[in-house]
């Protein structure tokens, strides 16, 4: 039997864990798994939440660091990318029919699997795509979670050749002519080192290459039009001063300052409108906070502790606290 989860090396999987697949919307066959602290008795669970073109075993250093502290950690794959079932005949293109398959397949998660299986009190982790369903999702979450934390929130996109407006323009007119399952871009595969955006750290950089090589089925292309137009309309609708104000979850929004795709002013804005939330800036760091390099991963990792109630640091966060000195 093929195993769930897929070690490298250099990225081994943290034991005392369980895997499999749970059925989110339309009967998808979505990939998850829990992964247990050896503590006698746990502090919490952590709902570890990826960002597009991730997978669980890209995290398998933060998940062994926060199980090392007394928490579980329950996460899983998004449809249509990394183990769990692609939506397209072109397997590689990141596509999604509705953002709302998102926040469902996420809320049968909390349902199915992280209530009945998994230790009280929840919260969550989340990083950019993952961070902006978590942020759309949280009117509702204050039930089910104690404290969110996102980081590097997809609400804008950067570094591209043509502009946020330009890129949503096209992708709504793909969409609506029927050619929404198109990406707007060519599959250039794997970039170099020095041509990438998410991390200064050459060595986290090599390990994530690594995986993929190893396992290429893990891997995504771009995005296509149709997941443009509904995260974008996800990003304008979540950016609102009328939705954020909804939000009664404690928040913090980590946000590393030389983010080229997703431009630090969309952050500091969203931040400005939201009451439950408190913005710490990670200086210099790159948008990829949790595969940073140390110094900028340190910062990222403090706070979260800080923030997460049971951590081995209980300090309590102050309103638009800068980590970076």
């Amino acid at each position: 039997m093929m195993p769930i989860l897929h070690a490298t090396p250099d990225n081994p999987i943290p034991g005392n864990h369980t895997a499999g697949f749970f059925e989110g919307v339309d009967g998808k066959k979505i990939r998850y798994a829990i992964f247990k602290s050896d503590a006698p008795v746990a502090k919490g669970t952590v709902v570890l939440l990826q960002g597009r073109n991730e997978s669980i075993e890209k995290y398998a250093e933060t998940i062994g660091e926060l199980t090392a502290r007394g928490l579980w950690v329950a996460t899983f794959d998004w449809r249509g990318q990394a183990g769990s079932e692609r939506l397209l005949r072109h397997p590689r293109r990141g596509h999604v029919r509705r953002f709302a398959d998102y926040e469902r397949d996420l809320s049968i998660f909390l349902e199915k699997i992280v209530l009945p299986d998994t230790r009280l009190p929840f919260f969550m982790l989340a990083h950019s795509m993952g961070a902006l369903i978590a942020l759309s999702q949280a009117p509702l979450l204050a039930s089910r979670i104690d404290r969110l934390a996102v980081a590097a929130p997809f609400v804008a996109l950067g570094g591209q050749k043509i502009g946020h407006g330009m890129i949503s323009f096209l992708a709504a007119a793909f969409s609506l002519c029927g050619l929404g399952a198109l990406p707007l871009m060519r599959d250039r595969g794997s970039l170099p080192f020095s041509e990438n955006l998410l991390t200064s750290d050459a060595k986290r950089f090599a390990r994530n290459k690594a995986l993929i090589d190893t396992h290429p089925d893990l891997a995504l292309g771009p995005p296509t039009a149709r997941w443009l137009h509904e995260t974008f309309k996800a990003i304008k609708r979540v950016s609102s001063r009328e939705h954020l104000t909804q939000i009664r979850v404690p928040t913090i929004v980590l946000a590393p300052t030389r983010d080229r795709l997703v431009p630090h002013l969309a952050v500091e804005t969203l931040a400005r409108n939201f009451r439950a939330g408190h913005m710490i800036p990670i200086d210099g760091a790159r948008h990829e906070l949790l595969q940073e390099a140390d110094h900028y991963r340190a910062q990222a990792i403090a706070a979260i502790e800080a923030f997460i109630p049971g951590s081995t640091v209980d300090v309590p966060m102050m309103e638009n606290e800068d980590l970076s000195a």
